[in-house]
């Protein structure tokens, strides 16, 4: 209803301004707002001070019914994130708290001074998974506090966790289990149980939102009234929020314009650059952010996993919680994950065998042997290896998890590439157990995908890999192999910005005539001083193995000058061996050059990743 000037003690203007005001009131809102008229002009004889303090006090007695909060409504959410999805979340989590009424404070674990954990009441925590079981680099430094003996008792805290993992591994969101374990020894009380996501963390992700807020409403006695329409409506969306159309959980088709293999004639490596547009999909992406893509199993494994179950391909199966539903065929090749073995999938698997031995190889005492099982094996070994299986194919599919999209590191700049995106991506081809394997996209792209043809993909955004906000501060890149992608797109970014800095990159593969990535683009950089120095390192080309951290201790002094400098430095690659031995080798250059004790070096590389100088893309 709209107030209108004739009918009203109001000017045009304060008619206008009421207009635009009272649609966007909540019911409480207008509920306050007419205890506080009322209030209001009963008390004017009192003063304006005095009348506003019994306009609260009225106020506070019309609502009461309502809510009668008994905790803070202030809230701190931490996230430790390594690829961005921990971080993504923590703001759509901050918004919606915000839409409640909640005062939010949201901060990257180590943004956060831990000292300031006596101060907080409710503590939301969303933390990832990296490696084998360790925190992600933002979190590391609270991860330590936390369980070093400067940790407070907090026993007037309240929190809940969110963990998010990939139960293919077998720390499965440990770092997650670990703040949640920790935060219960020191006197913490949960809001609500932790929730462990897989991959596919969408639908958990907001069912643990609902959980926090109904605690939270719970807990401060807050009733339904105090809930705007809008927000309540929102609660069970999914918890992503997305500038363009497209997201994860929305993919966009990108037509494929190119897909090359950049390893010469000889190599026993095959590496695809391909470049996908994105024209009329509205995606941005920054250098340092990662491309989603969603794969295809091969057809090969799809045919013999059918025909080792006796099924039919066209038999119709579901293929989401929806009741949605395909072909058997399809299903396997678009939305079941069949290449990967976890724990939980064999333990569902047990269910429906009436094979023995496979439960004695779940039975308790038995993890490493387990652990050696599923290493390098996939679906189609266990239905071989455990047969028989007197089970349908709809009832066997609902064990499987979803097909997860795979990421990779943009190789381009946006601002030098308008509408496309380009990729690295190696190849994954070998032989276990008797049988070849192939990596699910590496193989797809390699064989069965051309120009004209189209991928199912997303932008990840990865705030935590990004290059310096002054262009003029010096960079040091280090990445060998498929590694090197990122730095592609860093450099095409300070070229088109006409950055000043001063650019170092490590690069490193197996020889060099036939594995140099882009090779030509990196010696038109150095020509037209783009990049500044390049440091190269092929292991195979000498009898003595030779990688990127051999180069950086060779180069230690002016790596060290250049850390003195200001310089940010990058990582980006295999995390398991080459990450390791190239932070070992800057711990070393430290203490070689800079004169410091390990311990010191280690607090300097541990301070330089508090200020963002010292990032790492790795996997």
């Amino acid at each position: 209803m709209q107030l209108q000037v004739t009918n009203s003690p109001f000017n045009q203007e304060q008619a206008e301004l009421l207009n635009r005001l009272l649609p966007s009131l909540t019911e409480t809102q207008q509920i306050w707002l007419s205890g506080y008229l009322t209030a209001l002009q009963k008390t004017a004889a009192v003063g304006p001070i005095g009348a506003e303090l019994q306009a609260a006090v009225a106020v506070s007695e019309v609502l009461s019914p309502i809510s009668q909060p008994v905790g803070s409504r202030e809230v701190t959410i931490l996230f430790g994130s390594q690829t961005g999805n921990c971080q993504r979340l923590a703001g759509s989590l901050s918004r919606k708290l915000e839409e409640r009424g909640f005062q939010v404070t949201l901060s990257a674990m180590n943004s956060f001074k831990p000292n300031g954990l006596k101060k907080v009441e409710n503590l939301l925590i969303l933390a990832s998974t990296h490696g084998e079981g360790e925190p992600p680099d933002n979190a590391i430094s609270f991860h330590e506090f936390l369980y070093s003996k400067r940790a407070p008792q907090l026993d007037n805290l309240w929190f809940s966790v969110l963990s998010l993992g990939d139960t293919s591994y077998e720390f499965f969101c440990q770092t997650g289990k670990d703040f949640d374990q920790r935060l219960e020894e020191i006197g913490g009380k949960r809001l609500s149980p932790r929730v462990d996501c897989d991959l596919d963390y969408d639908e958990p992700a907001a069912e643990w939102f609902e959980q926090v807020l109904s605690a939270l409403n719970e807990r401060l006695n807050v009733s339904a009234v105090a809930v705007t329409e809008a927000a309540a409506g929102a609660a069970g969306s999914a918890l992503a929020v997305e500038q363009s159309a497209y997201s994860r959980t929305n993919p966009f088709k990108a037509e494929v314009l190119a897909n090359i293999n950049l390893n010469g004639r000889g190599s026993d490596r095959e590496t695809r650059h391909l470049e996908l547009s994105l024209e009329g999909s509205n995606l941005q992406y920054e250098p340092g952010d990662c491309l989603g893509i969603y794969p295809e199993n091969h057809p090969e494994l799809v045919e013999k996993l059918i025909e080792a179950l006796g099924w039919k391909a066209d038999e119709i199966v579901p293929i989401n919680k929806k009741g949605e539903e395909s072909s058997l065929q399809d299903a396997l090749t678009h939305h079941y994950e069949i290449t990967v073995l976890t724990k939980p999938l064999m333990e569902q698997a047990a269910k429906l065998s009436s094979n023995d031995s496979l439960r004695d190889l779940l039975a308790a005492g038995n993890e490493q042997k387990l652990k050696s099982y599923v290493e390098g094996r996939d679906l189609l070994d266990l239905v071989t290896d455990f047969s028989p299986w007197q089970v349908s194919a709809r009832e066997f599919v609902t064990i499987l998890r979803k097909l997860p999209a795979r990421l990779y590191s943009i190789a381009s700049s946006n601002k030098a590439n308008p509408d496309e995106v380009h990729l690295t991506v190696r190849s994954v081809r070998y032989q276990a157990h008797g049988r070849d394997r192939y990596g699910v996209t590496s193989v797809q792209l390699a064989e069965r995908v051309q120009p004209g043809d189209s991928l199912s993909i997303y932008i990840q955004n990865n705030p935590n890999f990004k290059l310096p906000a002054n262009p003029d501060t010096p960079v040091i890149m280090i990445g060998p192999g498929t590694g090197v992608a990122p730095f592609r797109a860093f450099l095409e970014e300070r070229e088109e910005l006409g950055s000043e800095g001063k650019s170092w990159l490590f690069y490193g593969d197996r020889h060099f005539v036939t594995d140099f990535l882009y090779q030509t683009d990196w010696q038109r950089m150095l020509k037209d001083g783009v990049l500044t120095r390049m440091d190269v390192a092929f292991s195979r080309d000498t009898d003595e193995k030779v990688y990127v951290q051999h180069r950086l201790l060779k180069n230690s002094r002016e790596v060290y000058e250049w850390l003195q400098e200001g310089a940010h430095v990058y990582v980006c690659g295999d995390e398991k061996h080459m990450a390791h031995d190239v932070q070992a080798a800057l711990i070393m250059i430290l203490e070689r050059e800079g004169g410091l004790s390990p311990e010191d070096a280690s607090a300097y590389l541990a301070e330089l990743q508090q200020q963002q100088r010292y990032q790492r893309d790795v996997y």
